[in-house]
């Protein structure tokens, strides 16, 4: 277990690395010059040239990226453009934001999909069967945004149930989810983010306990005399590792991709902090931000792949 750990390990080195040379990159693939927002409009070719150098643009592109590196290491990610705050500390709170919403969208469709996915498993072509496949289906196709818009308008506009934008009356610094004052304000994001997981784990479950109960080591079992509940659990078992997997890429998903359903409800996380720089070109807060989502959903990857090894210690990897 420990070798195929540290072999998992060495090997998200590479992708690490590419990782930080595609985030570097977007410094000179992204259209505008975010230096020209921070002049003002009679700057003279030396203001141009001094900036440019406080923010270390004038020295080779190879040399730009080690320096950038060595400094993420050491967890400095650089100076927000436009704020003119460390960008660590601003993707930290940020991040602390979308992980709890992430995490519990992620736990509450898993929950529901299992369910489901084992009753549409067990009644392969029936009613129950069908209806699941359509809200599955009905669940990967609508976009999340849209779907946070006809929530606001539903429960925060027409009905006044729940506010429609904010982390609450005390901040994101005090939001607590055991507060009702403040989870209200997480009610519509968590439904709107688990949407899209819902759907997709529900088929993922409904496919994969199909696909066990119709091996020949379940026809075995039913010879033999075993009940219906101590099969499906067998099934539950063998297909867990796999239904684990697409859990863990869902919340990779979330963490990182959640930029539109953040906007809508103004949530202060992640994709909020990747539209804010994308708008103000904020290059050292947009590099600084992908490049800890990238590494989050990198190390998600494997904390799933180490999980599948000790639900299934038969899987076998080279």
């Amino acid at each position: 277990m420990w070798l195929y750990a540290a072999r998992r390990l060495l090997m998200t080195i590479p992708i690490a690395i590419g990782v930080t040379i595609i985030c570097f990159a977007l410094i000179y693939l992204a259209p505008g010059n975010p230096i020209q927002s921070l002049l003002p409009p009679g700057a003279t070719a030396q203001d141009v040239i001094q900036l440019k150098h406080a923010y270390g643009l004038d020295r080779p592109i190879p040399v730009q990226y080690l320096i950038w590196v060595g400094h993420a290491m050491t967890g400095n990610l650089g100076i927000s453009i436009q704020d003119n705050q460390p960008v660590f500390g601003e993707v930290k709170r940020a991040l602390a934001n979308t992980v709890p919403v992430a995490a519990i969208s992620v736990t509450l469709a898993f929950a529901i999909a299992l369910g489901l996915g084992i009753l549409a498993a067990t009644r392969t072509g029936g009613i129950v069967d069908r209806l699941t496949t359509g809200v599955a289906v009905l669940g990967i196709s609508v976009p999340s945004f849209w779907l946070g818009v006809i929530l606001v308008i539903i429960f925060a506009v027409e009905l006044g149930w729940l506010p429609a934008e904010g982390m609450g009356p005390s901040g994101s610094d005090n939001f607590s989810f055991f507060r009702w004052a403040d989870a209200k304000f997480a009610i519509m994001p968590i439904i709107a983010l688990s949407v899209l997981p819902l759907g997709i784990l529900m088929r993922t479950t409904r496919a994969s306990i199909a696909d066990v109960l119709a091996l020949d080591f379940i026809q075995t079992l039913r010879a033999k005399g075993l009940g219906r509940t101590a099969i499906v659990v067998h099934a539950i078992r063998n297909a867990l590792p796999q239904i684990l997997a697409m859990g863990g890429l869902q919340l990779g998903y979330l963490i990182g991709g959640s930029i539109l359903v953040e906007t809508v409800f103004t949530w202060p996380g992640t994709g909020f902090l990747l539209n804010k720089a994308i708008l103000t070109r904020d290059i050292p807060l947009l590099q600084g931000t992908i490049l800890v989502l990238a590494m989050a959903f990198v190390g998600i990857n494997l904390v799933v792949d180490l999980i599948q090894t000790a639900v299934d210690p038969r899987i076998k990897r080279a």
